[in-house]
């Protein structure tokens, strides 16, 4: 009975450890793009919906972050989204607030090197859209180039949130990256 209870927690001990060293190179690699970023003096804004703030928070937690980051909005009402980030009324309209369209709009309004926006539905319910609880867009502007991406997450409020900002780290991660390898 003993070496079972030994043997349990060994396991418990193993298991914590590693789930905190994959948290941490997680983290590491989520930051490099904002390394490479601080590196190669590209300016940085951010306007957030569904994360409110969070992704900003993210990158002010970083020392030295001033010397690119500009600005991050947290548009989360419709009529924000209109008068802070010029999103066309006809767009919320027809699209929606979670949408491709309104996801592009609101880059639209941010004016440095890079950009990231986020608009989805955190929950716990679903908004008067019908759309899926979890539904998520997070838009990317590098220089002139713009993408943006779908994404379907679960989970609670919070967990969905962070999964968004983690997301759009990598989004950022990959997408510097492209960018670099072009330039080598």
């Amino acid at each position: 009975m003993k070496n079972k209870f030994l043997l349990l927690a060994l396991i418990f001990i193993i298991a914590v450890f590693a789930i905190n060293v994959y948290n941490v190179n997680k983290e590491m690699k989520n930051l490099q793009a904002i390394d490479f970023m601080m590196e190669n003096n590209l300016s940085f804004s951010c306007a957030e919906s569904c994360t409110g703030g969070l992704l900003a928070a993210k990158f002010i937690e970083r020392p030295g972050i001033s010397k690119i980051f500009y600005e991050g909005i947290v548009a989360y009402d419709n009529d924000a989204k209109i008068k802070r980030l010029g999103v066309n009324p006809e767009s919320l309209k027809n699209f929606g607030a979670v949408s491709e369209q309104v996801a592009l709009e609101m880059l639209d309004g941010l004016q440095t090197d890079v950009c990231i926006s986020t608009t989805g539905i955190a929950g716990p319910k679903s908004d008067d859209s019908q759309k899926p609880v979890g539904l998520v867009y997070i838009g990317l502007k590098i220089k002139d180039e713009k993408y943006v991406r779908k994404f379907n997450f679960s989970g609670n409020r919070s967990q969905i949130r962070n999964q968004t900002v983690d997301t759009a780290l990598k989004f950022l991660n990959e997408k510097l990256g492209e960018g670099n390898e072009k330039n080598n």
